[in-house]
């Protein structure tokens, strides 16, 4: 039994191991592009600058040649008509070269905008996977440390090594999901993107400008989506708005996409003062709710389902309460691991945790952790 516990943790060092090579791997990648889109920010930054220059000198050019031909046309008896040929044709040359320049610069803003915003986003990419990078190196420290005794201090054998494997299958399944969703979502559409954004050039020269603003419109769209679906999968692996707006929040918004998406009727209430925890409290509460949403959802079949939380001096209270089948707490059904998942996220914040459910009767999840100082 030992070698077996042992075994799955060598697995799950390999696991976090290889999961931190990709994370270094994103950082640098994402270091890079920040320093080649720095580099071409200031390109465009330069180019913003010259067309400018050139607005101003083609606007007095504009202004002298708008002044001859109002010359022209006032005194048309004077002057021959290549002359009068000549003021209008130069007149409405500076202007289409005044709307070429004002285009060029609004194209130019934008794309500095765009390059702008991105960086931001790179910064912060690259300095969340240095912390992540960080933080794993302690659960590889500690994995391979007291973890490695983990046989010593388990009761039951037999159920942590189940629950090991399960934990295990659990991740290749959910990288299983994400590849797919990868590959049938942004991976697809921005293949389209690109063949599409090869056909602009034969678009404008075939039926002209207005048809390759309308397939770039179009583009920009295709790009927009694909943008929305990475942030719902990212979404997905961990809510960023736990992170900037705290636990309760972050649950509300969760839930109500619960609620679209499984066509629960779904009742939040927030019973305590609205306040921040220490951030591993407020990841496990968080997961702990969306466990027992997502499992009162599979397997019991509600209708209703609500959540309360109350956040007390001194302690957390979390209530989930749904109208489904229920089931016998006193049968342990085999395979079933989802509860045995949601007594570990309690028992290591010292919390407890109590299930009242009967056949046919729904299910009362209660559970109160400890609150620690996070100052």
């Amino acid at each position: 039994m030992d070698k077996t516990l042992e075994t799955i943790v060598e697995k799950m060092i390999e696991t976090v191991d290889s999961s931190k090579e990709q994370i270094f791997e994103i950082g640098e990648e994402s270091r890079l592009e920040y320093d080649q889109l720095k580099s071409e920010l200031q390109q465009v930054q330069s180019k913003v600058v010259e067309v400018i220059d050139k607005l101003e000198r083609m606007e007095l050019h504009s202004r002298f040649a708008r002044n001859r031909l109002a010359e022209v046309s006032k005194n048309f008896s004077k002057y021959s008509d290549k002359e009068v040929r000549e003021a209008y044709e130069q007149a409405n040359d500076y202007q289409v070269q005044l709307a070429v320049l004002s285009q060029e610069e609004t194209q130019l803003r934008q794309r500095r905008d765009q390059i702008e915003r991105r960086l931001m986003k790179l910064k912060d990419t690259v300095e969340r996977s240095e912390a992540l990078v960080n933080q794993i190196n302690v659960v590889m420290h500690y994995l391979t440390g007291d973890l490695k005794q983990v046989s010593e201090m388990v009761a039951d054998a037999v159920e942590m090594q189940k629950l090991g494997l399960k934990i295990i299958q659990a991740q290749e399944e959910e990288r299983k999901r994400l590849s797919r969703e990868i590959h049938d979502g942004p991976a697809q559409m921005m293949a389209n993107v690109m063949l599409r954004s090869e056909l602009v050039e034969k678009i404008y020269d075939e039926k002209g400008i207005n048809a390759a603003l309308q397939e770039i419109s179009d583009l920009r769209k295709m790009v927009k989506d694909s943008l929305a679906e990475v942030r719902r999968i990212i979404y997905d692996l961990r809510p960023m708005a736990l992170d900037d707006l705290g636990l309760i929040p972050t649950l509300r918004k969760y839930l109500t996409n619960f609620a679209e998406h499984t066509g629960l009727n779904i009742s939040f209430k927030n019973m305590g003062k609205e306040r921040r925890l220490p951030s591993e409290m407020e990841v496990a509460l968080f997961r702990f709710v969306q466990e027992a949403a997502q499992n009162a959802h599979k397997h019991a079949n509600p209708t209703e389902l609500l959540v309360k939380v109350e956040l007390k001096p001194s302690h957390a209270i979390v209530i989930i309460k749904d109208d489904g089948k229920g089931f016998d707490p006193s049968v342990k059904k085999e395979g079933s691991f989802g509860l045995i998942g949601m007594k570990e996220r309690v028992n290591m914040l010292d919390g407890q945790m109590s299930i009242d459910s009967k056949p046919n009767r729904g299910t009362l999840i209660i559970v109160q952790i400890p609150i620690t100082s996070n100052e």
